[in-house]
């Protein structure tokens, strides 16, 4: 009997420990990779040798967490299936020194809006080509949100 009643009670407890007035967080933030002056955009053109600036705008229903950049060749023509345009491809080749780039980055505490703007350098030596751009962006409940584009690293020539 009292082994009924204890697990009865655990039940109890496990049903009814989170407040029903908690508002839970079910919504993904959003990246706005299309204003005027967003980059870079599908298809856009990045030069080795130089740097370029990521703009975009992040927001979230409730509070923005951290967002990563990874930039990775796309030499084989694989998706990523988050656009709708796709760019004009080169021909398949293996990489020699391909562009790798991941970094996070951290977005102000409290933040709903937040505008991205980091510079990015682009080697001189690595492989000219198809890459992808890739934006992680995670709000402060865990949702990620992912945009991947296509670009070109050429040379300035």
């Amino acid at each position: 009997m009292i082994r009924k009643t204890l697990f009865y009670l655990a039940i109890f407890l496990l049903l009814f420990s989170c407040s029903q007035d908690e508002d839970h967080d079910m919504e993904k933030p959003v990246i706005d990779m299309n204003g005027a002056l967003a980059f870079p955009l599908t298809c856009d053109v990045v030069y080795r040798g130089e740097s370029f600036t990521f703009k975009a705008l992040f927001t979230d229903n409730e509070e923005l967490g951290n967002y990563n950049i990874e930039i990775h060749n796309n030499f084989d023509h694989h998706s990523h299936s988050t656009d709708d345009v796709e760019c004009e491809t080169d021909e398949k080749k293996n990489p020699v020194k391909p562009f790798i780039y991941n970094k996070d980055f951290s977005i102000p505490s409290g933040s709903v809006s937040y505008e991205a703007e980091n510079n990015i350098p682009v080697p001189g030596d690595v492989d000219t080509g198809d890459y992808h751009f890739m934006v992680r962006l995670t709000d402060k409940s865990g949702w990620q949100q992912l945009k991947a584009v296509g670009i070109k690293i050429r040379d300035r020539n």
